[in-house]
């Protein structure tokens, strides 16, 4: 198997998207039930985002549907901050020692941006799915990733914590890799990727195995 480069799944595989939430949640609504504050936020972007890629509404960013989501669940506009997990920095960078990195997520360029520098990761290229105007698991945004890197999509190797997303890229052409979190989407008994890893440091180590 020959990789030319890593593409990641940002929200929750990166960063902590659920805590994040719950972090504005409270900020905003303290005496809320947060959890639930929190599930109905997450469950209106990822309706939408699923009206969105079905043709049920005309796309919009997801800076958008976050601030339509604050709304519902908290009455305010209030941003969440998002922070990475323990080993995202230091893993990125040793992966960034012998692969180029890609990042691919349904974030905004935006949202990105503000991820970004709030969390420091490192990139040689990041992509919204705001440039396909749609969102994962449209075949289009795995594209974005294919385009830029010009090369075949069975040379990519999306990395991600959701199952569904690493669906998506198999339907792409693109090979997967699951990285377990506290948060995401399993996969079933049924899926077949083609690393399972406990994290970025043992990713690291399976793929160092391919230089052998």
């Amino acid at each position: 198997m020959e990789i030319d480069a890593l593409v990641f799944d940002i929200l929750g595989t990166l960063v902590d998207e659920p805590a994040g939430i719950r972090m504005a949640v409270q900020e905003a609504a303290p005496d809320a039930d947060i959890d639930e504050l929190a599930r109905l936020w997450q469950g209106h972007v990822e309706t939408e985002q699923r009206r969105i890629v079905a043709g049920e509404r005309p796309y919009a960013p997801s800076d958008v549907l976050d601030r339509e989501a604050a709304e519902v669940a908290t009455k305010t506009d209030v941003v969440p901050k998002l922070s990475p997990w323990p080993d995202s920095v230091e893993g990125l960078a040793k992966l960034a020692e012998h692969h180029t990195l890609i990042g691919l997520s349904n974030a905004s360029r935006t949202s990105l941006l503000r991820i970004n520098a709030h969390a420091g990761l490192r990139w040689h290229q990041a992509l919204s799915a705001e440039d396909a105007r749609t969102y994962k698991p449209d075949p289009a945004v795995y594209e974005l990733a294919v385009d830029l890197a010009k090369t075949k999509p069975e040379r990519l190797l999306m990395v991600a914590t959701h199952a569904w997303d690493l669906r998506g890229a198999q339907s792409a052409g693109l090979r997967t890799a699951y990285v377990a979190r506290p948060v995401g989407d399993p996969p079933s008994e049924t899926d077949r990727f083609d690393f399972h890893a406990d994290g970025l440091a043992d990713l690291a180590v399976q793929l160092a195995k391919l230089r052998l």
